[in-house]
């Protein structure tokens, strides 16, 4: 009976594969992404300057005999998809944040997913595991995370930098935190995509092994301006299981996939309801959401998050369900899908060294 394969020797092999357009070959090149193996079945991307080319398609054929042909790799399913170009091919070169080692952006196609909880409960989960973590508000029209992690106050500064807070042992910036909550943002694209820079640049991260990044819904200026710029390890995307959370969230991740940000798996949130002391569940939105986004883009489905009332308690009053109750359903499942994320980074980074950053 054969061994299951393993990434180094799928790696080893698409080693062997030049890239057409960039030179060297595939791997190094950072033109495979999503690189993984699941009982047998090998996948990944291969994001390329010209997909639609006569090379770009040689180039897959010839990727996919490599995977094919490595020991106990029974199929194999890739695609090409869009590069964004390198600072070389005429754009500016993606700029780490200081003070960080990984990011990671946590989208939705639209709002009224549970976003921001899913963002916050990730980031308390990676504090569990003894990493230390930062959560940036992206969300400039609906600042939340002050509210669920209980910070208040104005943060102070010296010279260009802003000193994050600190709750729960994790560094925090958000707008929240600068304007009235009861006053609006009417800032236009312009003003806003300042502030989003200020709050990447000029805040004063120090020695983070993870900052997740609460971006805004939907794939406009401020999630571009977010992603574009910004090296970012990977994102997160957030769904319920319901046909129009998924149809908006199939363009978030086409948006993070033209602009070369690997997407890092699919949370399912609010999957099903269980009331106290019954062993009935009600999937209030139905079922699969996070499964077909997981099938139709070859991501993995990270985790799939129940409806609870002290998940909706914790956030309205600054205790997140992943730190009171870490051991519970809910708490298990967040900790579950922070460690899919986790292990999906690595494997990342296994497969593409460049991509790895040392501590901060």
């Amino acid at each position: 009976m054969s061994s299951a394969p393993s990434i180094e020797a799928l790696t080893a092999a698409l080693r062997r594969i030049p890239d057409p357009h960039r030179g060297g070959d595939i791997v190094t090149s950072g033109a495979v992404r999503e690189l993984r193996i699941e009982t047998g079945k090998a996948r990944f991307l291969l994001a390329l300057v010209e997909p639609a080319s006569e090379k770009a398609q040689a180039t897959l054929a010839a990727a996919e005999r490599a995977a094919m042909a490595v020991p106990g790799v029974a199929e194999v399913s890739a695609r090409v998809v869009q590069a964004a170009p390198k600072a070389s091919d005429g754009l500016p070169q993606k700029q780490a944040i200081p003070g960080t080692r990984r990011v990671v952006a946590v989208s939705s196609g639209k709002g009224g997913v549970g976003k921001s909880t899913v963002c916050v409960n990730l980031a308390c989960a990676m504090q569990l595991a003894g990493d230390h973590v930062g959560v940036l508000d992206g969300d400039i029209y609906g600042p939340d995370i002050p509210l669920m992690l209980g910070v208040k106050g104005k943060p102070q500064g010296s010279g260009d930098k802003l000193f994050p807070f600190v709750a729960h042992g994790m560094q925090v910036m958000s707008m929240g935190m600068l304007v009235p909550e009861d006053q609006p943002m009417i800032w236009r694209g312009p003003m806003l995509n300042k502030a989003v820079q200020q709050f990447m640049f000029q805040v004063d991260w120090h020695d983070l092994d993870w900052l997740f990044v609460d971006m805004p819904p939907g794939t406009g200026d401020v999630q571009l301006t977010l992603t574009q710029n910004t090296d970012i390890t990977g994102a997160v995307v957030v769904t319920t299981p319901q046909d129009v959370s998924v149809l908006d969230v199939r363009k978030a991740v086409r948006m993070f996939e033209r602009i070369d940000v690997p997407v890092l798996g699919v949370v399912e949130n609010m999957s099903w309801f269980q009331p106290p002391g019954s062993t009935e569940r009600y999937e209030l939105f139905g079922s699969g959401g996070g499964e077909r986004i997981a099938r139709e883009f070859g991501i993995p489905l990270l985790g799939q998050i129940p409806i609870g009332i002290p998940v909706r308690e914790g956030g309205d009053r600054g205790a997140p369900i992943t730190l009171t109750d870490p051991d519970g359903e809910i708490g298990k499942a967040f900790r579950a899908a922070a460690r899919r994320m986790v292990e999906r980074v690595r494997e990342m980074e296994t497969a593409n060294p460049s991509r790895s950053r040392p501590q901060p």
